[in-house]
């Protein structure tokens, strides 16, 4: 899926739980951020961005409350453009 439609889901608020992890991982580091593997964890950072994402595959899906997290990271550094 392209980062732009990846994007537009995230921030949709309506499709949580079917985020596909390999989706969310791609989105961030198109975002900028690098990525980090240590077991099954996907640490995510970037310059200028506090928070550190930690991602764990849930199947092939990104765990609904994962999401949430990117999506609040996204909108507070105003990431890919968003304005909001």
């Amino acid at each position: 899926m392209s980062r732009d439609k990846v994007l537009e889901r995230v921030l949709s608020r309506t499709s949580d739980a079917n985020i596909q992890f390999d989706d969310l991982c791609h989105l961030l580091s198109n975002l900028g951020f690098e990525m980090r593997i240590r077991g099954s964890h996907h640490l995510f950072r970037k310059a200028g961005v506090e928070e550190k994402i930690n991602l764990q595959r849930e199947g092939g899906e990104a765990k609904p409350y994962q999401v949430r997290q990117v999506r609040a990271v996204i909108l507070k550094y105003r990431l890919g453009g968003q304005e909001s």
